[in-house]
């Protein structure tokens, strides 16, 4: 430091020597020299608007300093002080700059300021926190929203293909809503007017050619055609518009009742029978029917394996058809132009699970304990029946959910399990864990909210009249367009169940500070457990069930919550008693 103010060699030899007083009056004008120079740098007590910066500080000690090797320069050139004098005091500025600057400018001694101060740093914390945890959900629910929509888009290409030549405006709605399409090689133009070809419906969801069929399969199925009867007329007519857009005013038109008619183009061919295991009444029955189907109908009939050992054992039933590979299986929509079922709902579920895509129409016949979806007797058969490969007669198209199950793992690829149908619900519970279920709900790209208590059921309409009632769900008839949210036992007294739109798609996704790991289950069987990270994706499947009705499908829907449910059944309040 100062070395600029030091003097040479030559210089000092010039200086001349100091005697004792002279040395001693140096010595005090040193002393008194720094204290005098460095009174603007004493860390007294500096007032909190006033706080100097560090960089202002600096420059100040900076400046201080030049001056006063200035002097000390100048001084010595006088003979006044002494080099190793100046040199001592530079240090000692420094020093004394830097220890001030050490010191905090600002000492306050109100402990409540520094209270308040630390409650406002914890709050702008914790409201980063909420911040940045709201950001991250909403992309990552925007993530899932745009990988599911990616997948659905690849599978659509390899599925929808151009409906041909078709012109009828009727047919758009419903073809829209069960995404019906017709195979490359019978792709020659819509036949008939005022309804959808069998064609059109019954297509193998799998693209590419056609494998080779099995050698037990029969021949072409037969084709039929959906129609709508308009006020309970079957006339193939039905109204589609009925919202009007005149003059700038939305008008309602007259609607029609919307029932479904089948009509056969062809006769029918095969006949696939499932029926209940463990039961010999079926099994008695169901030989019965092979029989007649046979002998008078001339109708080619399919069973399961375990069926066909069983009726093998009666030679009049030793040409009935099977499949022996799951390759065959696939194959059987395209095959099959008729489903019976032989017991309850149970068989119904397990006759529609037996089909990824198409499902044949289904006479469900009534051999169960309880039956919704079962609205033909059984002592009856030969009747129904007959007036069912006759046609025409009325069906119910029953949804199916799609359900996909995303592992934590797969998050960031397109890769998801097989697609799982179900035609009543699936249900997402606690399993064997002790702790609540703790899911979060989205709606497209929107939070439902977050369910806590035993779990939640994702129901179809037709599954309204089972698990989804008892746990509080509302009943709705099953050609409804809709989707039922309803909690099991939520941990909430204000958790509602919900009626979602058809056209959603949900994902219930299980977070990962959830204490414990959820269980699916579909349709009550196929369990798979589902950990933090984990999601499931429900939406309405394209492929519906349809099943033929007795009637038609309000009056037999009405029929079973009177007759399975007993509903709103009480004594008639008598006729003796006050009067207005």
């Amino acid at each position: 430091m100062a070395t600029d103010a030091a003097p040479s060699q030559p210089d000092r030899a010039a200086m001349p020597a100091l005697g004792e007083p002279a040395h001693q009056e140096a010595a005090q004008q040193l002393a008194q020299q720094p204290d005098t120079r460095l009174r603007s740098l004493n860390p007294g007590p500096i007032p909190i608007p006033a706080a100097p910066s560090s960089r202002s500080l600096l420059e100040t000690v900076s400046d201080q300093t030049v001056n006063l090797d200035l002097t000390a320069s100048h001084q010595s050139e006088n003979g006044s002080i002494s080099t190793v004098s100046s040199t001592v005091s530079s240090v000692e500025s420094e020093k004394a700059a830097y220890e001030f600057l050490a010191q905090t400018p600002i000492k306050s001694t109100d402990k409540h300021l520094v209270e308040f101060s630390e409650a406002m740093r914890t709050v702008a914390k914790a409201l980063r926190q909420v911040a940045e945890g709201k950001a991250a959900a909403q992309a990552e629910a925007a993530e899932w929203k745009r990988k599911y929509e990616l997948e659905t888009a690849q599978k659509q290409q390899t599925r929808i293909k151009d409906c041909g030549t078709c012109t009828d405006d009727n047919l758009g709605k419903m073809a829209s809503q069960l995404s019906l399409e017709a195979p490359a090689s019978d792709q020659t133009g819509c036949c008939g007017n005022h309804g959808i070809c069998s064609h059109e419906v019954l297509q193998d969801e799998v693209p590419g050619p056609n494998p080779r069929p099995s050698l037990s399969m029969v021949g072409r199925k037969a084709s039929f055609r959906l129609s709508w009867g308009c006020n309970g007329n079957k006339n193939g007519q039905h109204k589609h518009d009925f919202v009007s857009f005149e003059k700038g005013d939305i008008t309602t038109a007259e609607r029609s009742s919307k029932q479904i008619l089948l009509k056969w183009e062809s006769r029918p061919q095969t006949v696939l029978f499932i029926t209940k295991p463990n039961s010999n009444s079926v099994r008695v029955l169901c030989a019965e029917m092979v029989r007649w189907l046979k002998e008078h109908k001339n109708i080619n009939v399919f069973v399961e394996p375990w069926v066909s050992k069983e009726l093998l054992t009666d030679d009049s039933n030793n040409t009935v058809q099977t499949w022996d590979n799951d390759d065959d299986k696939k194959m059987l929509h395209k095959k099959v132009d008729l489903i019976v079922t032989l017991g309850g709902d149970g068989t119904v579920l397990w006759a529609a699970s037996l089909f990824k895509g198409p499902v044949p129409p289904v006479v469900a016949f009534a051999m169960g304990s309880l039956g919704f979806m079962t609205p033909f007797p059984s002592e009856q058969y030969r009747d129904c029946l007959d007036n069912v490969l006759k046609g025409p007669f009325s069906i119910t198209l029953r949804n199916r959910l799609q359900c996909h199950v995303i592992r934590d793992a797969a998050k960031d690829e397109i890769v998801t399990e097989e697609p799982i149908l179900v035609l009543n619900e699936v249900t997402i519970d606690r399993g064997i864990s002790s702790y609540l279920t703790y899911l979060e709900c989205y709606c497209d790209s929107s939070f439902v909210t977050c369910v806590q208590g035993d779990g939640l059921i994702i129901s179809t309409t037709s599954g309204s009249t089972a698990y989804s009632l008892a746990a509080g769900g509302s009943m709705v008839h099953p050609q409804v367009p809709g989707i039922l949210f309803t909690p099991i036992c939520p941990h909430s007294l204000s958790f509602r169940p919900l009626i979602l739109p058809e056209y959603v798609t949900l994902r219930i996704q299980v977070p990962y500070n959830s204490r414990g790991h959820a269980w699916a289950s579909f349709d009550g069987k196929d369990r798979k457990q589902l950990a933090p990270g984990d999601a499931l994706i429900c939406s309405i499947s394209p492929w519906p069930v349809p099943t033929a009705c007795l009637v038609d499908s309000t009056t037999d829907f009405l029929r079973s919550i009177h007759e399975g449910l007993h509903w709103n059944l009480r004594k008639t309040q008598s006729l003796d008693g006050p009067r207005d």
